[in-house]
């Protein structure tokens, strides 16, 4: 294979494996179903990419679609690829079999009958996969093997190129013994074939295209010679050579671009759309009235990586409240103001990979942080579930996750009740779980995506995130604590609330319901205030006694024990020592909210 190619350095290391001999089975993988660029100018699929890069001297390429036969990319190489097989079913060169076919008319008839099953295991191909796998094995026994002469029957080395590969060896549920037998033969052809010593030691090479390796049985991408290529999004400099592609072909009929500030802030806007994607959008911008906007832009993006990783998996959130609607909360917004969203926003050495917040249920921590979204003002993807029910997709999902993060300029992943998004690593967890997590965990600390994407996991229960996640170099370089509001937090919360019953909150409203508004979290102070409006909607502003009525009226539910554990475990693994209620904490301190924990989780708790 012709290893260079600028634009395409997976391209370049397929190249490098296969020449190198390093391996000569592949799987190539990721965004393989995408548009590629050649030097002529053409946008074309991947496959026809490998072929276009594989006319040299020497090689022989093949490629193999399910719903098609066998084809050669050069065809005028078939008759001496024909050639030589029927010279190593007879047993002798070429020259030598056409000899013994015109000396020995039985010999002939031999030959012809040898022809005849050569083009037959081609046609025959078409809709019989393990015809194929199996047809093309023997081609590449036939490449290696010498002739009586000691030499080659075949002067050229092969390429196999395999398209679908996860519809020719599914993974299913990994169990060979549920397999069909068709399944299970097909398999074993490739099994064989890719452990066989001599292919391992030969100069033929066969790269499997799928979106992704899990999609394919662990008996074959599993043996340790078989390695696997990614094919990345493409990036901003592809997405800019693309865009300038399509204004030369569309010429006039290219949509203004003014909007979006031109093809280059196009190409930043664009971050995370595959060429297919961007061609659509580009040709539906030409027929529309409004021309290409960057709220279009933004709407293309989302729903095609919806669309990507499932809407059940994902969804965009764009919150429209800021830390100024925040109630209380001041030295927390503080922190927010001065360090976190800095380092949130940096690219550099300083930049956060993320952080977790803990705290009682119904303390405010979504609302908080959807404002520290809000502020940074850059995408925000809510990883609803990643998991999924059928064997092998979680795999998958989290490929395409991963290669929509890479793609995209600056993103942060907002993780709600992310103890159950995120399992454990030990023993006594499923192994699609540990897996799931501990790509989770690689993905978090990748240095490659630092400063690209930051995470935030809103958690009450911040000790059932495995360890790994909570050390330092993932989220655990900054977990946050937020806690119900206490001193001047609690009167800001208070005077909030009874605004709502009166537009002249007094000190004797807020003496009047001090008392019994102890314990209230920001859930239950926004839950009254909800009451009192409704109140005040029926009788006019309310009096002290009216919402102190109110208020003895309202009965918080029997979560008081669970929420204190939670506040306890938030305390505990708090990593700011500026971020605790009590700045001076000691290690004695530490050490009984231990005890106590330990005396909550005996008494049947959490």
């Amino acid at each position: 294979m012709t290893s260079t190619s600028s634009a395409y350095p997976f391209y370049g290391e397929l190249a490098r494996i296969l020449n190198s001999g390093q391996s000569r089975s592949v799987v190539l993988s990721g965004n393989v179903y995408d548009l590629f660029h050649l030097e002529d100018g053409r946008d074309v699929a991947l496959l026809q990419l490998l072929c276009e890069k594989s006319r040299v001297d020497g090689l022989i390429t093949l490629v193999y679609e399910v719903n098609g036969p066998i084809r050669l990319v050069d065809a005028s190489q078939g008759d001496k690829l024909r050639d030589a097989w029927v010279a190593w079913k007879l047993g002798a060169n070429h020259d030598t079999a056409v000899l013994k076919g015109l000396l020995d008319p039985k010999k002939g008839r031999e030959r012809e009958l040898l022809e005849e099953d050569y083009e037959n295991n081609v046609r025959q191909s078409t809709g019989r996969p393990t015809v194929a796998l199996e047809f093309l094995r023997q081609l590449t026994l036939c490449s290696r093997s010498l002739a009586p002469n000691g030499r080659p029957y075949l002067n050229a080395d092969l390429l196999i190129l395999v398209e679908g590969a996860d519809i020719l060896i599914p993974a299913g549920d990994g169990q060979i013994a549920r397999m069909s037998p068709t399944d299970r033969h097909r398999i074993m052809v490739l099994h064989d074939w890719f452990s066989d010593p001599g292919f391992l030691s030969g100069a033929d090479s066969v790269v499997l295209i799928a979106e992704s390796p899990s999609l394919l049985h662990p008996r074959v991408v599993g043996l340790p010679q078989v390695l696997t290529v990614e094919v990345p999004a493409p990036d901003a400099g592809a997405r800019l050579r693309y865009i300038n592609g399509m204004q030369k072909r569309l010429g006039d009929a290219m949509p203004s671009l003014a909007a979006v500030g031109g093809a280059e802030k196009l190409s930043l806007l664009t971050a995370g759309l595959s060429l297919h994607a961007m061609r659509q959008l580009l040709l539906g911008a030409s027929h529309s009235d409004d021309g290409l906007t960057a709220q279009a832009v933004t709407a293309r993006v989302e729903n095609f990586i919806s669309t990507q990783l499932g809407e059940d998996v994902i969804e965009f959130k764009t919150p429209q409240h800021s830390l100024a609607d925040v109630v209380g909360f001041a030295q927390l917004k503080e922190f927010l103001h001065q360090e976190l969203i800095p380092r949130f926003r940096s690219r550099g050495a300083d930049a956060l990979p993320g952080a977790a917040i803990a705290g009682p249920i119904g303390g405010g921590k979504t609302f908080i942080f959807e404002a520290v979204a809000n502020a940074l003002e850059i995408p925000v993807l809510v990883l609803k579930n990643i998991r999924s029910q059928w064997f092998g997709q979680t795999d998958v999902l989290f490929e395409r996750l991963r290669r929509t993060l890479e793609a995209l300029d600056k993103v942060m992943i907002f993780v709600d009740e992310a103890d159950t998004q995120f399992g454990g690593v030990g023993a006594n967890v499923h192994a699609t779980e540990r897996r799931l997590t501990g790509k989770i965990q690689a993905l978090m600390s990748d240095p490659r995506l630092r400063g690209q994407v930051v995470w935030l996991l809103m958690t009450a229960r911040i000790e059932a995130l495995s360890p790994d996640i909570r050390r330092p170099g993932r989220v655990g370089d900054l977990i946050i604590p937020v806690l119900d509001p206490e001193g001047d937090d609690r009167h800001a919360f208070l005077s909030w609330m009874l605004g709502a019953a009166t537009d002249d909150v007094t000190t004797e409203h807020v003496t009047a319901v001090e008392k019994l508004t102890e314990g209230y979290s920001a859930a239950a102070f926004a839950s009254t205030r909800s009451r009192l409006a409704a109140e005040r909607d029926k009788v006019g502003a309310l009096s002290a006694e009216a919402v102190k009525h109110v208020i003895h009226d309202q009965l918080q539910p029997d979560i008081a024990l669970a929420r204190r554990y939670q506040t306890l475990q938030a305390l505990l693994n708090c990593t700011r020592r500026s971020l605790l209620p009590d700045p001076t904490i000691s290690d004695d301190d530490r050490e009984q909210w231990r005890r106590e924990i330990r005396e909550l989780e005996l008494s049947g708790l959490p």
